[in-house]
């Protein structure tokens, strides 16, 4: 039962919180500034009723702070490394510098209705972002509950009531293929044959640009099967590819750099899709004569030679690949402190706009997904492609099975015939070195090539 004892002009009570000292003795939570005796004593009895119930939360334990609680929390996330990056900055930029100062069990539902005001008036926060803190705050909240630090969460769960209202998507356009083979052009023109390859290879194989810089000779056709490190991996392999025609690939790692920062290493795919793609007839020559023109262990060399993955991409190669630059770019640089303005070191001819200017070079991704659902391929053997998983029991039953493979290939040969017999195969282009094989005659060779499907099939 609870005591109560006066203290000046204030009544204090006293009660028992359900735990015990180090020594054994019974652990007391108290409050004072009562004016009357049977205003603390009735405090005391709903406190110890919320103890019996599993409800009290404890004075001590509520008024840690969000700036102590938070980077022990952080210790506590199983999360990959680039979630685990996503989420410390989180709570570093966002809710430690706004909550540090509450204590846990100070925040109200009123306070975190006033935070979500505050963040949608951030001008460097969008919406998905704001979910994305939103989420991460939720957790938070959740887990304090889960350690006996609140009774509730401030988060209001999510509800169906209400008028719907629609998410705001991405516009998306047709990803086509004149579109397509023009950013490869310019990535001959600005990068070399590597630039054209690469730019052909990401629609055709769905690949994430982490898996296409780490994409190493070891698991490339048309070494892969039989170059692969693994036994068991290479003797599946051979077992299943080695008595067919089929090209293949197999996406075993990706480059990363750990927590977002320090040098790259090589990482398994994202989600571990680790997974074997089969490749068009061209697109499988073009690696072969890629990878016959030098001996480094990437598939991609970076323009300077070295390691693609240290490359800042998005800025240095798909800028002005999607975006075009004139024949002698000048830009300003800041040297010894003081700004000069210069010509590129690496005089090329003038890059024309595509048509994917201003967009992400992971649209190429989903323009491949776009190609495969074009040509009725099953949810399957697309989504393996992509590297996802079905969920529930059509991925628990379904299976990619090697016609499946066979047609996806077939499919995205005719795909680039098409396109050779419409535009004839004659192309501008320039290349910064010298070509590994007669790019032109090849072109000619894929015509016809077409001529010849066409023939066979009368379409």
């Amino acid at each position: 039962m609870p005591y109560t004892e006066w203290r000046g002009t204030f009544c204090r009570v006293r009660w028992k919180t359900g735990r015990r000292k180090p020594d054994g003795t019974p652990e007391y939570d108290s409050k004072s500034g009562f004016t009357t005796e049977e205003a603390a004593y009735n405090y005391g009895l709903d406190r110890e009723s919320d103890v019996r119930n599993a409800r009290y939360i404890s004075r001590r334990d509520g008024n840690i702070y969000m700036s102590e609680y938070c980077p022990g929390w952080l210790k506590t996330q199983d999360v990959g490394h680039l979630r685990w990056r996503q989420i410390e900055q989180i709570v570093r930029l966002y809710i430690v510098e706004y909550w540090g100062n509450y204590t846990v069990g100070d925040i109200t539902a009123s306070d975190y209705r006033a935070w979500v005001l505050h963040l949608k008036g951030l001008p460097n926060v969008g919406e998905a972002y704001a979910r994305e803190i939103l989420l991460v705050f939720s957790m938070i909240m959740d887990d304090l509950v889960d350690d006996s630090m609140r009774s509730t969460s401030p988060v209001k769960k999510k509800t169906k009531r209400g008028k719907y209202r629609k998410k705001p998507r991405e516009r998306k356009q047709d990803t086509l293929m004149e579109d397509v083979h023009q950013l490869a052009l310019n990535g001959l023109t600005f990068w070399g044959f590597p630039g054209y390859v690469f730019f052909l290879t990401k629609p055709f194989t769905c690949m994430r640009p982490g898996e296409l810089y780490a994409l190493h000779r070891n698991y490339c056709h048309p070494n892969w099967p039989a170059s692969d490190p693994d036994d068991d991996q290479r003797k599946e392999g051979l077992a299943r590819y080695g008595d067919t025609d089929l090209a293949v690939l197999r996406v075993q790692q990706q480059f990363q750099r750990e927590f977002g920062k320090g040098p790259v290493k090589l990482f398994p795919p994202k989600y571990d899709s680790y997974r074997n793609l089969v490749l068009p007839t061209f697109l499988a020559e073009l690696h072969t004569v890629l990878l016959g023109s030098h001996d480094g262990p990437w598939m991609f060399p970076a323009i300077s030679g070295g390691l693609l993955a240290n490359a800042n991409f998005s800025y240095y190669y798909w800028k002005p690949i999607s975006q075009g630059r004139s024949k002698n770019e000048e830009f300003t640089r800041v040297r010894l402190g003081q700004e000069q303005v210069v010509t590129s070191r690496r005089p090329l001819s003038e890059i024309p706009a595509t048509a994917f200017a201003g967009r992400r070079m992971y649209l190429l991704r989903h323009g491949g997904k776009e190609w495969l659902d074009e040509d009725g391929h099953s949810r399957i053997a697309v989504e393996t492609r992509m590297g996802h998983e079905l969920a529930g029991v059509e991925g628990l039953y379904s299976h990619v099975t090697l016609e499946m493979e066979r047609a996806i290939a077939d499919s995205l040969q005719k795909r680039w015939l098409r396109f050779m017999a419409r535009t004839g195969g004659t192309f501008k282009f320039s290349s910064p070195t010298p070509l590994p094989f007669d790019l032109e005659e090849w072109w000619k060779q894929q015509v016809k090539a077409a001529e010849a499907l066409e023939r066979s099939t009368g379409s």
